[in-house]
């Protein structure tokens, strides 16, 4: 029963637009004075000083830097040009390019937020430009967008690698496959759909070799970046905080050579990765408390026994909780979701017993489904940093609906991930084993 008023206290405050980060730390006050007679505020300092002086959370404010210096140096919008000659010719045209950016950019960010507004930017001229369905344009940025927290670098697999003790660079070399297999499915969204309905593909902007091939230096930026940051990790001269760091200077390195590098567009840099990195530890504090408290109470024990009286196959858990994961995306955000739950939810995979449903394994199918929820209204917010970036304005629904459509690809690469794990686990297993 606590477990029941839990998720309904939780709904309850966010729908009243509590930020998330006091609503965890409110239900975790409140559950200590109820139960526990307020006695295990005591330990906060502790937890608090223990888990802050992790090592591997100094990467994610560095990710965060990374990518706020790609955006200030105007270099995400000479990839998105470069990208787009490539890729023009498909039906579809430009939306092709929104996903091949953001699965470019995203293999140096780190952030879905941050793939979504970079790449929003510089695309959103191009829709009347070009005379491209608006819907369907601005769902592909918010779709192509979530595509940051799993291609490596990725902060969400950080955490989740902190939160339940995986290795990261196992989860890194386990998002590979599916990462790109997501961006593959999502432009085969746009294709058939431009096929289908040819006017919202847009006036067919006709590219040269010699213009396709002249780009090619704009993308070779991007690319030494990624092969610095994961191939650092990977050679073994760096750990994934180290990485973070040679991330930052070789984006510097990137800004100096395009011209772009000045006090003014450090400081931006700099402002922006505060704010984020200040929103996203305050979550990650509250909600380390909360489960603090939860494992006190023995909310993650009384869970396990319910799974277990259920009598289900280990498939048909892995179900219910993609089902579950699916609607509470609907009113959580990603982050808070992910730090809220996998301390109860873990637990359960594990005693799952299966050998195939690991935690690198696990943490790559959670994370497409908090990609699903960052697309699904009414809190993905995704949706509402593409709608930020509609200058002409326009309605909400316009980018919700337009964005359904790529939740389909994600379901599809979730349940195909429970049949067949070893899409996610064969690179690290090659690698490691």
């Amino acid at each position: 029963m606590p477990a029941v008023w839990i998720v309904i206290a939780i709904v309850i405050l966010l729908s009243a637009a509590v930020p998330v980060g006091a609503v965890l730390g409110v239900l975790a006050f409140g559950l200590d004075d109820l139960y526990m007679a307020g006695r295990l505020e005591r330990a906060i300092g502790n937890i608090y000083w223990e888990k802050s002086i992790d090592f591997l959370l100094i990467s994610a404010p560095l990710f965060i830097m990374l990518g706020e210096i790609m955006l200030r140096a105007g270099i995400a919008r000479k990839m998105y040009n470069a990208v787009a000659k490539w890729l023009t010719w498909l039906p579809g045209g430009l939306m092709h390019a929104n996903i091949g950016t953001c699965a470019l950019f995203a293999a140096t960010s780190g952030s879905s937020v941050a793939t979504t507004a970079t790449i929003g930017v510089a695309a959103y001229p191009e829709i009347e430009r070009n005379k491209y369905n608006e819907s369907l344009f601005m769902g592909s940025l918010a779709a192509g967008g979530t595509l940051g927290i799993l291609i490596p670098p990725s902060v969400g697999l950080i955490l989740y690698g902190v939160l339940t003790e995986t290795s990261i660079p196992e989860l890194y070399l386990a998002g590979f496959i599916p990462g790109m297999l997501l961006a593959l499915t999502f432009m085969v969204v746009i294709f058939v759909a431009c096929v289908f309905k040819s006017s919202w593909g847009g006036t067919r902007i006709k590219t040269s070799w010699r213009e396709r091939f002249a780009s090619l230096p704009d993308l070779a930026g991007p690319v030494v970046l990624f092969l610095a940051v994961v191939g650092s990790i990977y050679a073994g001269i760096a750990t994934p905080t180290e990485a973070a760091a040679v991330g930052v200077c070789m984006a510097l390195l990137l800004a100096a050579a395009n011209r772009t590098l000045n006090w003014q567009m450090i400081s931006e840099a700099a402002v922006g990765t505060m704010k984020t990195t200040a929103m996203i530890m305050f979550i990650v504090l509250a909600a380390l408390f909360l489960n603090f408290i939860f494992a006190f109470m023995g909310v993650t024990k009384a869970m396990l026994g319910v799974i277990a009286d259920l009598g289900l196959t280990p498939v048909e858990t892995m179900l219910i909780i993609v089902a579950f994961y699916i609607l509470l995306g609907m009113f959580m955000e990603t982050l808070s979701m992910m730090l809220t739950t996998i301390p109860i939810v873990f637990p359960i995979v594990v005693q799952l017993g299966e050998a195939e449903f690991t935690g690198v394994w696990f943490g790559i199918l959670i994370t497409i489904l908090m990609e699903a929820g960052l697309i699904t209204p009414p809190i993905g917010m995704n949706l509402y940093v593409a709608q930020g970036i509609r200058s002409r304005g326009g309605k909400f629904s316009d980018v919700a609906i337009g964005a359904l459509p790529f939740l389909l690809p994600m379901l599809f690469l979730a349940i195909l991930l429970i049949a067949y794990p070893s899409i996610a686990t064969w690179l690290p297993d090659l690698v490691y084993r």
